[in-house]
């Protein structure tokens, strides 16, 4: 299956491939960042529908729009978590994190756990859509996200229940996970592109997909990853 980036699918379901090949040309927005990521689920789960988990995106914001009477980015920070962590209760799959559901954004709507990648990306969507600025964190063997309130940026870990988190928390965290000690890195807290991210999200299900021996899935995602290279 020929694509105008001349990379062509061999492996992956081609309703998938064509879907993340449009959202691309969107990349640079987060409607088409959550648009790659449902195009990724698409190579596992041929009946999803796009514009329903966009959907159900759009309407976790218009719960958290609906508490908010002041309009003032406090507020709404306070209702999006809330909403998403203390009402909807998204948080980390710490049972099964080597799970490839876990990378699916539909199923992870669905289920309401996931990976930190993923859980980020929900944040993000969602946040922005009540009018606050978030970003990803390029943290090393996790997904941070951050904030922007009138004392500046904020990191926070929707892994964890939303946890508000300051610099020294959050290395500790990285720590933790990597289960060894490090080297303080200010890189390790900058921004994560919207390419960055989404080629972290693929990575995760090639580990999964090569830890189980499913050659035809990580071939798949092999040809995700050299369509995102070539834009």
């Amino acid at each position: 299956m020929p694509h105008e980036t001349g990379v062509e699918a061999q492996h992956c379901a081609p309703a998938a491939f064509q879907l993340f090949n449009e959202a691309l040309r969107e990349l640079h927005t987060t409607p088409g960042l959550v648009r790659a990521a449902i195009a990724v689920s698409l190579h596992a789960f041929d009946d999803v529908v796009p514009e329903h988990v966009e959907g159900d995106l759009q309407n976790l914001a218009l719960r958290v729009m609906a508490r908010c009477r002041s309009g003032q980015p406090a507020a709404r920070l306070a209702h999006l978590h809330e909403v998403l962590f203390e009402e909807v209760k998204f948080v980390g799959n710490v049972d099964n994190y080597y799970l490839a559901l876990n990378s699916y954004l539909p199923v992870v709507l669905r289920s309401r756990c996931g990976l930190p990648i993923l859980l980020a990306l929900v944040y993000k969507a969602v946040g922005e859509q009540v009018g606050l600025q978030i970003e990803g964190l390029n943290t090393p063997g996790h997904f941070l996200a951050r904030v922007h309130t009138d004392e500046g940026w904020q990191i926070i870990d929707p892994f964890y229940s939303g946890q508000a988190l300051s610099p020294a928390e959050a290395f500790r965290r990285i720590e933790q996970v990597a289960g060894r000690k490090l080297t303080y890195d200010e890189r390790y807290f900058e921004p994560a592109s919207h390419a960055l991210w989404l080629s972290r999200l693929i990575t995760n299900l090639q580990a999964v997909f090569a830890a189980e021996g499913r050659q035809i899935d990580y071939a798949a995602m092999m040809e995700l990853q050299q369509a995102l290279a070539s834009v």
